[in-house]
């Protein structure tokens, strides 16, 4: 498996060749190559800042001499009318990773903003926060940073890095318990570690699991499942098994999640409804 600054490398890449293709013509049409210039990262709307190492990254790729001076720094809270960062390089540096610079801010501290609402609303209890790979198709590497950056845990990364048994795979498979029959035996074959969630959709589901899945499963999904449901839930399960709270959670009912004392809850909406925050960046002449 790749390096977090290994995948960031390539996703940078491809999103330039994506956008600058045979060229940056608007660029290329009126400015004189060797022309130096400047550049502040205006904040436009309060949030939770997320992106400034990526940023870096992007200006510091296409140009490994540029001056990046950072004024905040990740996980920051940040108001309208502040400075994120200057940067001094080429200007066809500057204006060739400019939309590329404020996809990646403006996304990931719009996920970082509302992840850190939901923290906010867990505080006082031992709940953690999770995300999901309800996510966008190649970019899932900064929305899960920004999910973090904001105080939230990351779930699995993807298919390959456990074993989650969700609904479907129950149904199509026969039921739970052969489910996580064949997914323990195919576990055991693996060279790497691969752990076992298993989602259940009733009290019945859990006692199954409870019956004959220790050792083998590490967390039970408790897939919408009402806070009453889980409490139950828990007096089964009495802590044996990691447990997550899933399906349709959100900022008005998390914390009724959080009192039931599950020690996960997981929320797609992080990412998947998350608004981008506002921010520009503007040249500084010289």
């Amino acid at each position: 498996m790749k390096s977090f600054n290994e995948q960031l490398e390539h996703l940078i890449k491809e999103a330039l060749l994506e956008d600058v293709g045979d060229g940056d013509h608007s660029t290329l049409s009126c400015i004189p190559p060797q022309k130096r210039g400047k550049a502040v990262l205006k904040i436009k709307q309060e949030g939770i800042l997320a992106g400034m190492a990526v940023a870096e990254k992007i200006f510091r790729m296409q140009e490994p001499g540029a001056v990046f001076t950072a004024f905040q720094k990740d996980g920051d809270a940040v108001q309208n009318g502040g400075k994120a960062f200057e940067v001094e390089a080429s200007v066809h540096t500057i204006l060739t990773c400019e939309r590329l610079v404020l996809n990646c801010m403006q996304r990931m501290s719009g996920i970082a903003t509302l992840t850190h609402r939901y923290t906010e609303k867990l505080k006082g209890y031992r709940t953690r926060l999770l995300d999901t790979r309800k996510t966008t198709p190649n970019f899932r590497l900064l929305e899960k940073e920004a999910v973090k950056i904001g105080g939230g845990v990351n779930h699995r990364f993807g298919l390959y890095d456990m074993i989650m048994l969700k609904d479907n795979h129950i149904d199509y498979c026969g039921g739970i318990a052969q489910a996580v029959e064949a997914a323990y035996a195919y576990s055991q074959k693996m060279a790497k570690q691969l752990r076992i969630e298993v989602e259940t959709r009733s009290l019945e589901d859990v006692r199954t699991v409870c019956e004959m899945g220790k050792g083998k499963v590490f967390r039970i999904m408790l897939d919408n499942f009402t806070p009453a449901l889980i409490s139950e839930a828990l007096q089964i399960i009495k802590g044996e098994f990691e447990t997550e709270a899933s399906g349709g959670i959100h900022l008005d009912t998390i914390e009724a999640y959080a009192a039931t004392g599950v020690d996960y809850v997981s929320v797609g909406g992080l990412i998947h409804q998350a608004q981008s925050i506002d921010l520009s960046l503007k040249a500084v002449l010289l």
